[in-house]
């Protein structure tokens, strides 16, 4: 475990602060694993960036994020990019969501458009912020008096700027789409990063409304320079005898994810459609996924979507499927389900999605709810 490094973390690698009782080593410990989380790193973490792989749009995750094959708005540019060339006008997307009892908020905004018939771009940005986080590294003076004055708050934010291309290919049927990623982490005063990375995702629809999708994740892994405030760093360097005295690396790399999906269209009397699909979420390293090896981890999702005259839809789906460790040493399965509504009228469309029902992973529940809007309601 990295020198930082404590047990406050969660299945997002974002730090979630639960302090529960007032005692000054407690403070301190909080803050030590929040400031490390984020910017201590070996040259490849598992975790890097994971605020990136939360998800966006309400009706995705009612889907538990089983999305890859038929993507086809907006928010194509965060699930596969190669969805863009769907759009028929511009589209604007907006989401929120808060997760650890409302301690953390996440926002997303995108807007796409077409270039011609052939080709569209696409623009979103996500952030994911955890506010007035307590700062007692000084709680203590001089003279080892503590001093509840000398309290501060800091905040911590990550930032991630997407820009989308996409085109039809010559084959019928075959899209593509390419995303350029800058991410942008800061920690209060203490240390902040830059970082630069690539998406490329594919899509095949069938004549018979089959449709295929792979979309690959920091195919060239991402990289996160840090820069570390070392004078911020000596005033808590020491706060704790014997911890935390080197400053943490300053580099770190996401490795690549692929994502192969699956979906079909069924319509019934005109009026009902529904819309199956599955996923295959693919991590180039060992964890507690249901499938895993040394070279690999494969975690599958299951989505559907019941539709009614293309204006009221109902979701719902099943994923992150996990072998978590019992403490009798037991491995025993567990997986997060989620549900979702949504309506659509005249080109606006609002959806909820609720994960996690029955609390059937360590994540809390979310109550996630976006906003798509479809320019073609001014013309």
């Amino acid at each position: 475990m990295p020198p930082f490094q404590t047990k406050f973390y969660d299945k997002t690698g974002i730090m979630c602060i639960f302090v529960k009782k007032l005692r000054l080593r407690h403070y301190i410990t909080v803050l030590f694993s929040v400031i490390a989380l984020s910017a201590s790193s070996q040259t490849v973490r598992k975790y890097s960036n994971e605020f990136m792989n939360i998800g966006v749009d309400a009706a995705a995750l009612g889907m538990s994020s089983a999305v890859t094959a038929h993507s086809a708005d907006v928010n194509s540019g965060y699930w596969n990019p190669a969805g863009l060339v769907n759009i028929e006008d511009n589209q604007l997307a907006l989401m929120h969501s808060s997760y650890f009892a409302n301690i953390a908020n996440y926002d997303y905004a995108g807007f796409a458009m077409p270039l011609d018939d052939r080709s569209a771009v696409g623009i979103s940005l996500i952030r994911f912020a955890v506010d007035d986080i307590l700062n007692t590294t000084q709680l203590i003076d001089e003279q080892g008096n503590i001093n509840y004055d000398r309290i501060s708050l800091f905040s911590t934010a990550d930032y991630g700027l997407t820009f989308s291309y996409a085109r039809k290919l010559p084959v019928q049927g075959l899209n593509y789409g390419v995303n350029a990623k800058v991410i942008r982490r800061i920690i209060g005063d203490f240390a902040s990063s830059w970082g630069f990375g690539l998406d490329a995702g594919i899509q095949f629809e069938t004549n018979n409304d089959w449709r295929f999708g792979v979309m690959a994740r920091d195919i060239t892994t991402t990289f996160n320079a840090w820069a570390i405030d070392e004078g911020e760093f000596a005033t808590i360097r020491d706060a704790v005898e014997g911890q935390n005295q080197e400053l943490p690396e300053t580099t770190e790399i996401t490795i690549p994810k692929l994502q192969i999906g699956i979906s079909k269209l069924i319509t019934f009397h005109y009026d009902y459609t529904l819309l199956a699909s599955a996923n295959l979420n693919v991590r180039f390293e060992e964890n507690n996924d249901i499938f895993s090896s040394s070279f690999a981890s494969i975690n599958p999702a299951l989505g559907f979507e019941f539709g009614y005259v293309g204006m009221v839809y109902l979701r719902g789906g099943v994923g992150n499927f996990q072998n978590e460790l019992q403490i009798d040493n037991s491995e025993q399965l567990s997986f997060q389900p989620s549900f979702g509504v949504g309506f659509k009228y005249n080109g606006v469309q609002i959806d909820y999605a609720f994960t996690d029902i029955g609390d059937q992973s360590i994540a809390l529940y979310s109550n996630v709810f976006s906003l798509k809007l479809d320019f073609s309601i001014f013309r």
